[in-house]
């Protein structure tokens, strides 16, 4: 009898309309290379009340829609870190408050010229000085620029945003002049919001681990993703009971998962739902245009957009530039916040309430708003090559410089440290990037003895290791003038240890304008990066996501007590077939290093160690090394001194550092007769 029941559920057929509409969208939009985020706008322009009104249950869909602004920032918290997080504590509050102040005073400023009172124009400032956080976040996490400069930057405004929005609300009705108690209530906020904080960092290092550790013995797949669920929503409940906003509590709810070691698990089995979830955010969006009012006032609104997304990105810029980051970087941060966002609806329908803002004001608003919205995945994909172009632009240079200036001051400028790398700096390394690759690479060096040089652009990261003693520079590496002032034409080794794959090849292609000798070393994140790093000129490229599944096997077999020769020549074998592989499709400068024009071959230098009478004591003609081992000696370097010019007679001795050439197999078994091992 229940299954023969009539239950009418609205809802349900709206989720049906949706998706159904959603899929058909999508479909057609992706044959016209249109982004997905477009297709759910207008599929909610067509279902919406303004539209076909094909949805009825509009309160359900927006529900549907906040749980997907929770679950994406809940990712977002995930992939992030408590460490990370205050690593970004600056860029949170100066760069934040820059953009935020800043925008909200240029606003308040033309509204002030167009017929607003003081009040109505402070409060149009604030609407307009919100981006947005779900659209912004998911095209940045969909690109996987959440760990470059400019990714953490946005990040770290939009968390300011997402803060400041909660004083916004409370200083609304002050503005309306039925403010009550502001103070106490901004107080109590400060108190709840400190609350939170310490509750987060108790249940990240106690609470949640040995939660986590309970439920992963249980081995039961449906208890963990429940308790994944529960810990997400009941910090955005408990954040939003506070008076804080739900994004905020899911962010933080990511960051208590992200302190464990099941976070990487508790990602994959919420991302389905987060996906989901969000594109009833987007159609929500895309229900609240009026396309009849655009039609009408197509013109103004037109006006009023491309007004609002060039002072938010000239603002967005700005901020970037104080914060230290170099024109690039800083055109990038500007060219993803320009849009209004999500929380400034919220906060709008509080002004209507007070009656701050008219109803064709919010009108207004709220198409400029959906606009910029639409328009932000097409900004943010052409982003890079605005960003260079202006980057490469002298009247654009020249500004950002002097912004930096007026905020930071560092110990050299481009020409000291020009001067310092034409008299002291030779053969060297340049370090581009100062992570933990770059730091270990300068260890290295440091031990070896070789002279190095670091390019950085984090202000912090400069001053930190400019007190530690390193040769470390601030600059982009991007530009020609920062190259040579590193004394990149007479360095021999370049290694690009950054996290931005588009400044990567930009850099490569830099050097090889400047140096075609130069060996360069380029790390990056995943494999699929290394063909396009090569063929723009990079020597080498080490693929973490590669070398790390190399360091996974190799502890595997030592598990099963293999011995290590067998493990060294398998991973031998497995980077030759590898790299070998993605270096296949290149097409080869005929000036490249003598290994590329052999490509089962390579070079090596190796310290004699031990005497071995078929190697050392003796002239080569008499020793044969290239016919017992397989191996061709093309240098030796002894005292210091280096010599390429080897003869039948030259004679290979104890403490020699021999340079030998063949393959890999011989070049091991060469190295084993001469070494200590």
């Amino acid at each position: 009898m229940i299954l023969a029941a009539s239950v009418d559920i609205p809802i349900l057929s709206d989720i049906v309309i949706i998706l159904g509409l959603s899929i058909f969208v999508i479909l057609l939009f992706r044959k016209l290379k249109v982004p997905p985020i477009i297709g759910f706008l207008i599929t909610g322009i067509i279902a919406g009340p303004y539209g076909f009104q094909l949805i009825d249950a509009t309160e359900g869909v927006k529900v549907f829609a906040e749980i997907g602004v929770i679950l994406l920032l809940f990712i977002i918290g995930i992939e992030f870190s408590i460490k990370s997080l205050i690593s970004i504590k600056k860029a949170v509050f100066l760069g934040g408050s820059v953009q935020v102040i800043g925008t909200i005073l240029l606003v308040s400023l033309i509204a002030l010229n167009t017929g607003f009172d003081l009040n109505a124009a402070i409060f149009l400032g604030f609407l307009f000085s919100l981006s947005s956080t779900a659209i912004v976040l998911k095209l940045i996490q969909d690109k996987g620029e959440t760990t470059t400069p400019h990714g953490k930057t946005i990040l770290a405004i939009l968390i300011f945003q997402d803060i400041i929005v909660v004083p916004m609300m409370l200083f609304t009705p002050l503005l309306a002049g039925q403010g009550e108690n502001i103070w106490t209530e901004i107080l109590m906020m400060l108190l709840k919001a400190a609350l939170l904080i310490a509750f987060v960092l108790v249940s990240a290092r106690y609470i949640v681990p040995w939660l986590f550790y309970q439920i992963a013995k249980t081995k039961s797949k449906e208890l963990f993703i429940l308790v994944i669920v529960l810990i997400c929503f009941s910090i955005a409940w408990l954040s939003s009971s506070l008076g804080l906003s739900l994004a905020l509590g899911a962010f933080l709810a990511g960051l208590i998962v992200s302190e464990s070691e099941y976070s990487h698990q508790a990602a994959s089995n919420i991302l389905p739902f987060h996906e989901l979830f969000t594109s009833f955010f987007f159609v929500s969006i895309g229900m609240l245009l009026d396309i009849f009012f655009v039609a009408d006032h197509f013109l103004i609104i037109l006006g009023l957009m491309v007004a609002t997304m060039v002072a938010k990105t000239i603002i967005a810029t700005f901020s970037g530039a104080v914060l230290g980051y170099p024109g690039r970087t800083s055109y990038r941060i500007g060219f993803s916040l320009f849009q209004v966002g999500e929380f400034a609806f919220i906060l709008s329908t509080v002004g209507i309430t007070y009656g701050l803002i008219s109803d064709l004001t919010y009108q207004y608003f709220l198409s400029v708003s959906l606009f910029t919205m639409g328009f932000t995945p097409y900004i943010i994909s052409i982003s890079p090559k605005l960003a260079d172009f202006l980057s490469s632009n002298k009247l654009a240079t020249t500004i950002g410089n002097h912004t930096q200036k007026m905020f930071f001051s560092f110990p050299e400028n481009v020409e000291e440290s020009e001067e310092l790398a034409d008299k002291e700096l030779e053969n060297h390394i340049i370090i581009i990037g100062f992570g933990l690759n770059g730091q270990n690479v300068a260890k290295a060096a440091k031990s070896a003895g070789i002279p190095y040089v670091i390019c950085e652009m984090n202000p912090d990261t400069i001053k930190k290791y400019k007190a530690l003693g390193e040769p470390i520079h601030f600059g982009d590496a991007i530009q020609a003038e920062v190259l040579k002032s590193l004394g990149v034409h007479k360095a021999k080794v370049v290694v690009i240890a950054i996290s931005d794959p588009l400044a990567t090849k930009r850099i490569v292609t830099q050097i090889r304008v400047i140096s075609n000798t130069i060996h360069v070393i380029v790390r990056t994140r995943f494999i699929t990066e290394t063909e396009e790093n090569l063929r723009l000129g990079a020597d080498e490229v080490i693929p973490e996501e590669f070398e790390t599944s190399v360091e996974i096997f190799t502890r595997v077999l030592n598990q099963y007590f293999i011995p290590q020769k067998r493990i060294k020549e398998f991973v031998r074998n497995i980077r030759a077939d590898n790299y070998e592989m993605l270096r296949g499709v290149i097409k080869r400068n005929p000036m490249m290093k003598l290994t590329e024009e052999f490509p089962n071959l390579t070079t090596a230098c190796y310290e004699i160690e031990r005497e071995n009478s078929q190697i050392t004591g003796k002239p080569i003609a008499e020793t044969n090394i290239r016919h017992n081992f397989g191996v061709t000696v093309i240098g030796i370097k002894r005292d210091g001194e280096l010599n390429t010019q080897i003869g039948p007679e030259t004679t290979p001795i104890l403490g020699d550092v021999i340079f030998v050439f063949g393959k890999p197999e011989d070049l091991e078994h060469f190295y084993e007769k001469i070494s200590i091992q």
